[in-house]
């Protein structure tokens, strides 16, 4: 099935989960402060569910629709109160372009960038595209990035886009067959990166063994990246220099005994005006001060992949395994 930008394929409105995983009063208090991001008595609320594994949530600019990938089902959806949920790209992110050892995934992270143009990172075409519209209901896109130093990229899985207009993404090999030991694996690092307006392309660090989510601080002096590594489940904060490039990282918060009893990886996260994180980790998504203090979980009973706000951030949007979800903020 095929959808234009003006015809939206309507889908049947999911059934809602009779006994969700999540606890209904899904909000874990650690510290009194996490009261001032959430509230002890907020409930999640399940918009969608029945997908392979939902990723990549962002806000619309103007609508405030929310568009998420099923990054195995290489779709894109759409979902808003009126309509619910569309499937909006098919496909998202594995157009055929490198289909040796592939696992032809679809896109993973979105943004919009400056100029209110999506922007994918798509697993299976292993590049960073911009979305052009449809020709005939077939998505357009336009290579951003597909290679460093003249060898394919892995699998771009998350991006930022910086006020300079720089694009900052993480290259894990989560798209090829075999991982780190794919024959089509190209890169010798697992990198993070930028590619700047000019379309030239820098490897920012290589320390981190599967860079995943990355989020700017409000004054973009830190750059926080996930490792989503069950053996070093962390998240590592980098200076960001005048001239775009990277300080070394240093640790900023270790998950990874948490993983011996809660599903989930750090993997997506956003950052709030105040500078608290909204990170997806082991359990659901964790609060966490810029300082490293760990106020509270909201649990998501399921490994909870990326998060995206509200234009308002009145409202924390939540990919969680099979399901698109929803929780209040505190103004």
């Amino acid at each position: 099935m095929r959808c234009s930008a003006f015809i939206l394929c309507l889908l049947a409105a999911p059934a809602l989960a009779a006994n969700p995983p999540w606890p209904a009063q899904p909000v874990l208090m650690l510290k009194p402060d996490m009261q001032q991001v959430v509230a002890a008595d907020a409930t999640l609320e399940q918009l969608a569910e029945g997908f392979r594994w939902a990723e990549g949530p962002v806000a619309e600019p103007g609508s405030g629709d929310i568009l998420f990938s099923d990054v195995p089902e290489n779709k894109v959806y759409r979902w808003n109160k009126a309509q619910g949920l569309t499937l909006y790209l098919q496909p998202s992110g594995y157009s055929g372009l490198y289909p040796q050892n592939n696992l032809q995934q679809g896109a993973n992270g979105l943004i919009f960038n400056s100029d209110n143009k999506l922007v994918l990172a798509q697993h299976g075409d292993r590049r960073l595209a911009l979305f052009n519209g449809f020709d005939n209901g077939v998505p357009q896109y336009q290579t951003l990035v597909t290679k460093f130093n003249g060898k394919l990229l892995n699998s771009p899985n998350d991006l930022v886009q910086h006020s300079s207009g720089a694009y900052y993404f993480t290259d894990p090999p989560y798209g090829l067959k075999g991982g780190d030991n794919s024959t089509e694996k190209q890169q010798g690092v697992n990198g993070v990166y930028r590619l700047t307006a000019d379309g030239s392309i820098t490897l920012l660090a290589d320390n981190l063994t599967r860079p995943n989510g990355l989020a700017f601080s409000p004054d973009e002096q830190w750059l926080y990246v996930a490792n989503s590594d069950s053996a070093a489940a962390q998240w590592w904060r980098y200076a960001v220099n005048e001239d775009g490039s990277l300080g070394k990282g240093g640790l900023f918060f270790d998950a990874t005994a948490a993983t011996q009893t809660a599903s989930g990886l750090p993997d997506g996260l956003k950052v709030l005006p105040s500078g608290i994180l909204l990170a997806t980790g082991p359990g659901g998504v964790w609060v966490l001060t810029p300082q490293g203090e760990h106020l509270g979980t909201i649990q998501t009973g399921v490994a909870a992949a990326n998060v995206a706000l509200s234009s308002d951030n009145s409202w924390l949007y939540i990919t969680a395994s099979s399901y698109l979800l929803r929780i209040k903020l505190r103004p």
